[in-house]
């Protein structure tokens, strides 16, 4: 079997939770969907409630997003997210794990955005929290805190897309456009010239990342892996395509750009055209 370079078990970590180089970081935020919409809650109250041991939260929706951006989870400009990661006592030369209570997406989340913002020493946490818990595992509570540290930003301008760059991607055969939402929402409505990979299949019944020979097939299915191409990944709001983008970096593509605004962003102009079907 093919492992994720990216990606450590419970016991990985067990194994190294004194070592003072490694930052552990719970990143949950709670997503629920009702009649009205999608609904965000910070994850700092079950985080206080059990965490990894030795692990600080990071706020994303509080301390890492632009809330009058173009869209609701737009990235926070590198200097803040210095400023915020810097202040949680994780600096250049630490390793950081990261993990949620949920599915993953928010722990790849802020991966993405360390890699984007140059820290390429990040590992994810297969399973997050439940899988620790799921060892027999001890957990903490309250709040862990470091001494600050500094973190020196090096955005990575590619790694990142805008509306720009999609409005001229559907135009650009050598761009392919990957949506990370469920097969229905696909079809319900993308951007054109899009391809569908669901992050919901890309982990089993525990929120495990499936094996990436089970994966690599249903990459290739859409040309994903095609090195004639630059893959860029969307969904919603920019969330879930971290967790496409994460597994695609498993599979050896180190090139794939996030549509940070995603759907939420697409739409917000009606004259921006959607397939369906």
């Amino acid at each position: 079997m093919t492992s994720h370079p990216r990606l450590v078990d419970v016991q990985w970590l067990r194994d190294r939770l004194d070592d003072p180089s490694i930052r552990v970081v719970d990143a949950t935020v709670h997503l629920t969907f009702d009649a009205e919409g999608a609904h965000t809650e910070s994850g700092r109250a079950t985080y206080r409630e059990a965490h990894v041991p030795g692990a600080t939260f990071a706020d994303q929706l509080a301390d890492l997003t632009v809330h009058d951006g173009e869209a609701a989870f737009e990235a926070a400009p590198s200097d803040q997210f210095a400023r915020v990661i810097g202040d949680l006592g994780i600096g250049n030369g630490h390793t950081v794990v990261v993990y949620d209570h949920v599915n993953g997406i928010w722990a790849t989340r802020l991966w993405w955005q360390l890699e984007l913002e140059g820290h390429p020493d990040v590992v994810v946490l297969d399973g997050g929290l439940k899988a620790w818990q799921d060892a027999g595992l001890p957990v903490e509570t309250g709040d862990t805190t470091y001494e600050p540290a500094r973190f020196t930003p090096s955005r990575s301008s590619e790694r990142i897309a805008s509306t720009a760059d999609v409005e001229a991607a559907t135009q650009d055969g050598s761009v392919l456009l990957i949506n990370s939402l469920d097969r229905e929402s696909f079809a319900g409505g993308r951007i054109p010239g899009s391809v569908n990979v669901p992050f919901g299949e890309l982990v089993d019944e525990q929120g495990r990342l499936r094996n990436l020979d089970e994966l690599r097939p249903l990459f290739e299915s859409v040309g994903a892996l095609d090195p004639e191409v630059a893959p860029v990944t969307y969904c919603g709001g920019g969330i879930a395509a971290t967790a496409v983008a994460f597994a695609l970096k498993g599979l050896g593509r180190d090139d794939v750009a996030i549509y940070d605004g995603s759907l939420n962003a697409w739409t917000a102009d009606p004259a921006r055209p959607l397939e369906q079907g």
